[in-house]
């Protein structure tokens, strides 16, 4: 695995780190992002490292609202020649397991992976002991009940501080096992299981809502639906405008990662921004 230790919080940079997506699925929300074949997934890899993406996140099943779960065996048999091929592609790439399951999870870091993206936040009980014995990174990120039915349930009295609360309890599960509070990344599941309202006022929070400022926090809004009922943009394909409007703001929001499907953007977005701050 690479050295990834100095890669998670954006402490001394200029902008936070890019975190770019490879799905291997069929049916990701974003059609673009859907690489089947794992040469080409691989190959996707190589182009956002070479466009300056700190991070390359693997996913191999979909969780978009009102996605069905898959099973072990076939999210293992999609996710890990991805993985495998992009350690021997990159041997000093970051690799991020993008999986909610402890089975695959074991998998991907056997495989190569440097750290576990999980979206349940920690939601298999056996997640913990996993990342705590191989003293992983891990981003947790807060959904009520799982993609399948998870825009059922929106009812929050405080959504900034129910999020915060929930993900702490998360974050203490973790730093309980042993694993050290640095190696946490925290994730306000933007678009899981909130409004949009509710999605705003957690962006707004920014990093209040990181329990430790050892973690680290990361963003994911690249080209959701937010930005349908905040723009009216029907298409995900319509939907880099406001992702990079987003995107602007996260070094002032205390972001230290951005996950997003189009890294060479993201990086001209900054490197703009940097030349006239």
């Amino acid at each position: 695995m690479a050295d990834w230790r100095p890669n998670l919080h954006c402490r001394g940079r200029e902008y936070p780190h890019i975190m770019g997506i490879v799905n291997v699925t069929p049916d990701s929300f974003h059609p673009r992002s859907r690489v089947i074949d794992p040469e080409l997934a691989v190959e996707r890899a190589l182009e956002m490292e070479k466009e300056g993406a700190t991070w390359i996140d693997v996913g191999a099943e979909s969780t978009r609202p009102g996605a069905e779960e898959m099973s072990e065996k076939e999210e293992i048999e999609r996710l890990i020649p991805v993985i495998r091929g992009i350690r021997s592609a990159l041997p000093e790439a970051l690799i991020s397991a993008d999986t909610r399951k402890s089975g695959v999870a074991l998998s991907a870091i056997e495989a190569g992976a440097d750290m576990i993206n999980d979206v349940s936040g920690l939601g298999d009980e056996k997640m913990v002991e996993i990342v705590a014995k191989h003293n992983l990174p891990i981003c947790v990120m807060h959904m009520r009940g799982v993609p399948e039915n998870m825009q059922r349930n929106l009812d929050y009295d405080d959504v900034v501080e129910e999020v915060k609360g929930e993900l702490a309890r998360s974050a203490e599960l973790l730093v309980h096992s042993g694993l050290d509070a640095s190696m946490i990344v925290i994730d306000p599941g933007i678009g899981f299981g909130k409004s949009l309202d509710q999605n705003l006022l957690l962006l707004k929070a920014g990093r209040s809502l990181v329990p430790d400022e050892r973690m680290s926090l990361m963003w994911g809004v690249s080209r959701k639906s937010m930005f349908k009922d905040l723009l009216g943009r029907e298409s995900t394909e319509e939907r880099l405008s406001g992702t990079l409007g987003v995107a602007a703001m996260a070094k002032e929001k205390g972001v230290d990662i951005l996950r997003v499907h189009d890294v060479g953007e993201h990086v001209d977005l900054f490197r703009a921004m940097l030349s006239v701050g």
